[in-house]
């Protein structure tokens, strides 16, 4: 059994977390070896925990330009030396996290932190696994605290504004939903360790059946906490007490950018395989993120003092996007594509008015006509 436990087998957290523990474990600067829970029960999940289980780990490819010169590596990543499935292997998981988990690290994607209406209070300790990732957390914190298991780390790294802060909120109204004890529920608020952090990296590519091809541009930023138990030392990973810019950085110009072009991709009906890469070329898609960024964005972080370290950040985009060597498809980023603009765009629009920028953000407002509120 491992000190680290994930949740999620995206190719995300493949070439990103997995991968920084590998290269930590080399240095001998990690807390040691994952084990990933996957939650969904496909012919392609089954073939990915399988591949987790095999020795000599998977390969992941980085691409793109670095410091003026051209990436092309690929590593293979070791640190998952084990892979469960919640609806075969519950007990196994409820074990491990009630036992020797340190830290629990999740990226569920952008529907991760909704509730299933057909968890309920009696599935904690049983061997079936409730059917949303909070409950799922909910009953292996539960055990833990039953078995006196002490404090654990959470580090989610969902693209959630204050991710470990909206998580434990979710977990505590759920406990008092579910009528647990005061003694759990406290256990929740004051034992475990609630950790915001930021994720940043493009991973454009699955290879199958484990694997992904990333660009060499990647950053986690986790906002310091007393008594944290992080799952690696790396030069990548930034502690900080302010996570705040780094989120707006990366929420309003490299991920508002990736949702815009995918707004036009399906406004303007273009190819189905279109590429970051292939709209940036064309003229007129990039003359208008251009001018997004340029006319709509930077004003508000100029607003906000942040206007040297925006546009570094935002120069650093534009060379990711005009990376030649990621195959990154319109069609993905469009995934979710409502509730993306409801988090990217929307947001960004009512901070300039509350600055009281007198900005009239014509490409953002209409690529958010018709969002329900």
């Amino acid at each position: 059994m491992n000190p680290i436990l994930q949740f999620g087998t995206s190719r995300f957290l493949q070439a990103h977390v997995d991968l920084f523990v590998s290269e930590a474990m080399a240095r001998g600067e990690a807390l040691g070896g994952i084990t990933v829970v996957q939650s969904t029960s496909s012919a392609q999940s089954a073939r990915r925990v399988a591949a987790f289980n095999q020795p000599g780990g998977y390969p992941v490819r980085v691409r793109g330009w670095r410091d003026g010169a051209a990436v092309d590596r690929e590593q293979r990543v070791t640190s998952v030396t084990r892979a469960l499935q919640a609806d075969r292997d519950w007990a196994l998981i409820r074990e491990e996290a009630a036992t020797t988990a340190r830290v629990i690290v999740s990226n569920t994607g952008d529907r991760g932190y909704e509730l299933a209406p057909e968890d309920h209070p009696g599935l904690l300790g049983q061997d079936t696994a409730p059917r949303s990732f909070p409950a799922k957390l909910l009953a292996l914190l539960h055990a833990r605290y039953l078995r006196g298991g002490g404090a654990i780390t959470l580090l989610p790294c969902e693209l959630v504004a204050n991710n470990g802060s909206a998580l434990r909120a979710l977990l505590l109204t759920l406990a008092r939903d579910w009528s647990l004890d005061a003694g759990f529920i406290g256990y929740i608020e004051n034992d475990c360790v609630w950790v915001n952090s930021l994720v940043d990296r493009i991973v454009s590519e699955a290879i199958e059946p484990a694997g992904a091809v990333a660009e060499p541009y990647a950053l986690w930023v986790i906002e310091e906490q007393a008594g944290m138990v992080l799952p690696c030392a790396h030069p990548q990973i930034v502690v900080t007490d302010r996570l705040e810019p780094y989120e707006r950085r990366k929420l309003y110009m490299l991920n508002l950018g990736h949702t815009f072009l995918a707004e036009q991709w399906l406004r303007m009906g273009r190819p189905a395989g279109e590429t970051v890469l292939m709209a940036m070329s064309d003229p007129g898609l990039r003359s208008q993120i251009e001018a997004v960024w340029r006319e709509e964005v930077l004003p508000v972080f100029r607003a906000l003092g942040e206007e040297d370290e925006s546009r570094a950040y935002l120069q650093e985009v534009k060379d990711r996007f005009d990376n030649p060597f990621l195959a990154h498809r319109l069609a993905d980023i469009a995934q979710n594509h409502e509730e993306k603009k409801r988090r990217r765009v929307l947001p960004l629009v009512a901070l300039a008015g509350e600055l009281g920028l007198a900005l009239e953000q014509p490409r953002l407002r209409a690529a958010l006509e018709g969002l329900p509120r």
